[in-house]
């Protein structure tokens, strides 16, 4: 074998091992945002996501089966992680072993090297290739231990996804039953106050700010996690953040109770800090103005009115409103947008909505 051609085996096989090594290591050992650019996993979502949900949304007329569709997703990402992990260690391994091949018995040809290297990574060890010196043997140990290390890793990895997902989804359905299917912050309000249990949204909002802190963690820490949908119809993970941040801006902007408004002002914060990091680590196509209509923001303080919530009546609400919803309208919007949500009140597609001439509410570009 050339020496030229052999050093290019070996040097190509090694980088192959460490790109696969270092996505392994920063998507599933790494507690926090993976920093390395070039991960072989995210290079993968990102190549096949936005076909999934353009053919979806061209190709699939009804919303109960485009869901079901796009809930296939994740999984099957999974799983092309994990092909793309090993496959990529029995690649990089065999061309190493190919460049080395005098120095294992029997191996003459690349396909018995990527055997080689696959038996081994598997820690299968048939016997009939061996390794004649001390070079090849090294790296046969190393090849096993890169194998059962990605296998151990990544079962710890699935069962921590799922658990974060169910965490996750607990919290989506239990919202559900207090702010509608799909969820609306509007809806929420309304709820309480028809209940006589106004008071008792403080510790929605408490309770919010929890979730939102843990799937902000979450899914920066697996960022999979974004593209699992809800198993639930007409619910998602971001609807239930919108309308919580929804229902976080009216109250701390019309409501009278200083309680509820304090408690609303600190999701605020924790909220809109959250829909700025996820939409910026997601890398989305923010829009400079994601707003309501006048029209809409008065038909929501009318049904709050009937439902009898205590408003303020100085009618500075709407701007006050404008400018606290500027601070996530656009993010959120462009969340809703590249994960194909169930639209939601004031979230999602909104282009069915009637515009009659209303005065639109101005929405700046997210701070």
């Amino acid at each position: 074998m050339d020496l030229a051609l052999r050093i290019f085996s070996i040097a190509a096989g090694s980088i192959l091992v460490v790109l696969v090594m270092t996505d392994v290591f920063q998507s599933v050992i790494l507690p926090r945002a993976p920093t390395f650019s070039f991960r072989l996993s995210a290079r993968l979502t990102r190549a096949t996501w936005r076909r999934t949900r353009d053919f979806a949304l061209a190709r699939i007329a009804t919303e109960e089966k485009r869901e079901d569709f796009l809930a296939l997703y994740a999984p099957l990402a999974l799983i092309s992680f994990i092909t793309v992990w090993i496959g990529g260690l029995i690649v990089g391994f065999g061309a190493i072993f190919y460049a080395l091949r005098e120095h294992v018995r029997d191996l003459s040809a690349f396909g018995d090297a990527l055997y080689f290297a696959g038996a081994t990574l598997l820690t299968i060890g048939y016997g009939d290739l061996v390794p004649l010196d001390r070079s090849t043997r090294f790296l046969s140990i190393l090849a096993g231990a890169g194998g059962l290390g990605v296998f151990a890793v990544t079962t710890a990895y699935l069962f921590s996804l799922f658990g974060s997902f169910q965490n996750r989804e607990v919290f989506v359905v239990s919202f559900g039953t207090r702010a509608g299917s799909p969820p609306s912050g509007v809806t929420l309000l309304e709820r309480y106050a028809r209940l006589g249990i106004p008071g008792d949204l403080c510790g929605v909002f408490e309770g919010g700010l929890t979730w939102t802190a843990t799937v902000l963690e979450s899914h920066l820490a697996y960022p999979i996690l974004g593209y699992f949908r809800s198993s639930h119809d007409r619910e998602s993970w971001i609807a239930t953040l919108g309308a919580l941040l929804d229902a976080s801006a009216l109250a701390r902007t019309v409501v009278t109770d200083v309680a509820l408004r304090a408690h609303a002002t600190l999701y605020l914060d924790m909220g809109a800090h959250a829909i700025h990091d996820l939409a910026g680590y997601y890398k989305l196509d923010v829009p400079g103005a994601a707003g309501i209509e006048r029209e809409e923001f008065d038909s929501a303080l009318g049904r709050l009115r009937e439902a009898g919530l205590p408003l303020r009546d100085d009618g500075a609400g709407w701007e006050e409103f404008g400018r606290i919803r500027s601070r996530y309208a656009a993010s959120l919007q462009a969340m809703a947008h590249f994960w194909a949500i169930p639209p939601a009140m004031w979230i999602g597609d909104r282009s069915a909505l009637p515009h009659k001439g209303a005065t639109a509410m101005p929405v700046p570009s997210h701070e």
